[in-house]
């Protein structure tokens, strides 16, 4: 062999290269590996880019997407608002992220080839016990509702059951939601033989049971589901035994094999063929050469030992210098959308798409050159220690053991003394903050505009049925929340159920079984809580979460937080509340008189009292309990539309020195999918002006549902900045007025 590389020396040449070639091979084949080949890889691009949570909070409200989204959940027979709102609740990001987890596993199956069809698998038993939760506290907010009836339409409630059976058996979705009503004995037979006219003869004497069992606790669903079944027809009948089956098994996994000569596949099936390719034939080639190529390279370069070093040593730094130069190239020719979405998708879903791809471009390279920087160290090494070895006597200062500590002292004292000089130098210092701006602090309270949070306690995290704001409370002052609207209550209690029953016309026997039903289903717990309609669909105990908020204003001493409370609870206990909670050193006194000015953000952050407490009905006893409606106006609140949004006077008055602006929709309960549009920056900065026009003072408080979704807060920091540049638009010190209608 050293014969043939004296008389040929570019065999040394040819061998060095192909070392080089195949090393990269093999160092693009670790890239690959931990990354396209790697579910984890996928799993941290979404989390990097929130998709889950972008969602619910972009895609699923895109004012693009919603008239299409809001036709199709209205031909369902619940009502959008409660579908959209508890979305969230049903299928959590938690429980998203895990179904895609598993696709992204059978996806990278497939690419190896560990098997021959793509498996999409979709594990339904998370889903199904949320939405049994769901159900159960639904029907205690419902039978809750019917307290407010003064006589019950049983010939209605049987007709329209018999139309909407009807059309279950039809095969269509009903139009409107099931009819709820709590029936006596009689009543629910008379319904259940309604309904049996419905079933073929010889299903009859087995079913009506059931029915009858299920209508005799209200529980309708459950009825129209055993009926549905047997008038339907053949197709659907087999398809709901195998989904009984399922449900008997314990299971709800669901597991489907795509065929993949599907044309939707083909790209995937391309992968999927260059990926086995690559792990089959390519890569094992590659480690063979290089090794062989190594072991030549070795045994071809003369001795001594220390000479070898040298050229094994520069393959490794070539192989890092190619690797770089290909991620060089690939940043500068690589378009971050490898695969363009379809021009039918709505903005924020491309938008999160080329995010996404982009992202894992950016990591892919990244790895890649976390490799070529890893090989280039490798290789540097090997070629400093040949080096150093081949002139040793000549570089005493770098090989004597005796200069290290001196070395190393110098090297220690500049990287200190570089750590506490760049810092200074390159920062300065930092100007006073408040309420999250250094433009706020001279400017008084009533002055500025803030985001507000309508029925902040009812949120997704917290598990509350019909939820109107995502992150908990704690969530939403991080997100730039400052004022908090909440619903304090005490908890139902079965005795007052059957007081208000009492002087209705419903039987004995039924306000019976409806006190036992409330008992069952929504049992009463002491205390005091935050909570939305009834408590059995979602509360917060009251002291624990007034201590929350108490911890997070602590740690943030820069910031001021408002609470306008819809006192469901007396003032004493309220008051003993916020005591118990540990606040009574944050409670800011509001001056007797609502006329007077406030005072400044940053007076009121000096004094450390800064949690300001108003409350719907009450005022007082204690001095920082006061009725917001003395010092505040607002608009109105029950918009079923956002064409419907008005600055018409509501609670209040015209005359108040603060200003909250209620911009939600609210049609059966919290519209998600309006709240892209209602919340972008554009509708809150139009409307606010609008309403500033019209009443001649600023807005102060915006309240939103789903804080989260789109851009309130923009328009809130917009409005403050418009304020500061132009104070002639509401004076200092002005009193309030009605400023020239602008139509």
């Amino acid at each position: 062999m050293d014969g043939l590389v004296r008389r040929s020396p570019w065999a040394g040449v040819l061998i060095w290269c192909v070392a080089v070639l195949s090393a990269t091979v093999l160092a693009a084949a670790a890239v690959v590996r931990s990354t396209v080949l790697d579910p984890d890889f996928y799993g941290q691009v979404l989390e990097d880019e929130r998709a889950y949570q972008r969602f619910y909070d972009e895609v699923l409200v895109d004012p693009v997407s919603t008239p299409l989204t809001s036709d199709l959940l209205d031909r369902l027979p619940v009502p959008q608002s409660t579908i959209t709102s508890n979305l969230k609740v049903v299928i959590p990001p938690e429980t998203l992220r895990v179904m895609t987890d598993r696709q992204i596993a059978e996806v990278i199956h497939y690419l190896k080839g560990d098997r021959d069809r793509l498996r999409v698998t979709v594990d339904l038993e998370p889903v199904v016990a949320n939405v049994e939760r769901l159900s159960q506290a639904y029907f205690g907010d419902a039978v809750a509702a019917l307290q407010q009836r003064s006589e019950p339409d049983f010939q209605a409630f049987v007709q329209r059951l018999s139309e909407l059976a009807a059309q279950v058996v039809a095969g269509e979705a009903p139009l409107e939601g099931l009819p709820s009503l709590p029936l006596s004995h009689g009543q629910a037979v008379a319904a259940t033989d309604a309904l049996m006219r419905l079933v073929p003869d010889a299903a009859r004497a087995g079913l009506g049971p059931t029915v009858q069992t299920a209508l005799d606790r209200g529980d309708v669903a459950s009825a129209l589901a055993a009926v549905a079944p047997v008038a339907l027809n053949d197709r659907v009948r087999t398809t709901a035994a195998e989904l009984l089956r399922e449900a008997r098994q314990g299971t709800w996994i669901v597991t489907v094999d795509i065929d993949p000569a599907h044309e939707a596949l083909a790209p995937v099936d391309r992968a999927r063929s260059v990926t086995r390719l690559f792990q089959e034939v390519v890569e094992p080639a590659a480690a063979v050469l290089c090794a062989a190529a190594l072991t030549l390279l070795w045994l071809t370069t003369p001795s001594p030992a220390r000479r070898r070093l040298m050229p094994l040593g520069w393959v490794p730094a070539a192989t890092a210098a190619l690797m770089a130069l290909t991620v060089l190239l690939l940043r500068l020719a690589l378009d971050s959308a490898l695969f363009g979405p379809p021009s039918s998708w709505p903005p924020s879903a491309s938008d999160l798409l080329g995010d996404v791809q982009a992202t894992a471009v950016d990591r892919l390279l990244t790895t890649a050159t976390v490799v070529a920087v890893i090989l280039l160290a490798a290789g540097a090494l090997l070629i400093t220690v040949s080096w150093v070895w081949q002139t040793r006597p000549g570089m005493p200062v770098l090989t004597d053991p005796r200069h290290g500590p001196t070395l190393t002292f110098a090297v220690t004292a500049c990287a200190l003394v570089g750590t506490m000089v760049a810092p200074v130098a390159i920062t300065g210092s930092s100007p006073r903050i408040c309420q999250g701006s250094a433009d706020l602090c001279d400017a008084r309270y009533d002055e500025i505009a803030q985001l507000a949070s309508h029925n902040a306690m009812a949120t997704t995290a917290d598990r509350f049925i019909g939820p109107l704001q995502d992150p908990d409370i704690v969530g939403q002052l991080d997100a730039g929340v400052r004022v908090l609207l909440l619903d304090t209550h005490h908890w139902e209690r079965p005795k007052e159920v059957a007081d208000r029953l009492s002087s209705s016309d419903f039987p004995p026997e039924l306000r019976r079984r409806l006190t036992r039903i409330l008992e069952r289903v929504n049992p009463p717990h002491p205390g005091l809580w935050l909570c939305h309609s009834v408590c059995g669909a979602g509360a917060l105990d009251l002291v624990p979460t007034l201590r929350q908020i108490g911890d997070w204003l602590r740690a943030h001493p820069t910031e001021v937080v408002t609470l306008v409370l819809q006192d469901g609870v007396g003032p004493v206990p309220s008051q003993g509340a916020f005591e118990r909670a540990g606040l009574s050193d944050l409670l800011y006194e509001p001056d007797a008189d609502p006329d007077r000015p406030w005072p400044k953000l940053e007076d009121m952050i000096d004094g450390g009292r800064r949690l300001v407490v108003f409350a719907e009905k009450a005022d007082g006893p204690a001095p920082w309990y006061r009725n917001f409606y003395r010092y505040g106006m607002e608009t109105p609140f029950a918009f079923r539309s956002p064409d419907e949004m008005s600055c018409l006077p509501n609670r209040g008055g015209t005359d108040k020195r603060l200003f909250l602006l209620n911009h939600f929709v609210t049609a059966g309960g919290g519209r998600r999918l309006d709240a892209g549009l209602v919340n972008s920056r554009q509708r809150v900065l139009e409307r606010a002006h609008n309403c500033e026009r019209r009443r001649g003072r600023p807005v102060n408080f915006v309240a939103v549902d789903y804080a989260t979704i789109g851009d309130a807060l923009g328009a809130v920091e917009e409005l403050n900045a418009e304020r500061r540049r132009d104070d002639s638009r509401f004076p200092v010190g002005r009193s309030p007025g009605r400023l020239p209608s602008a139509g």
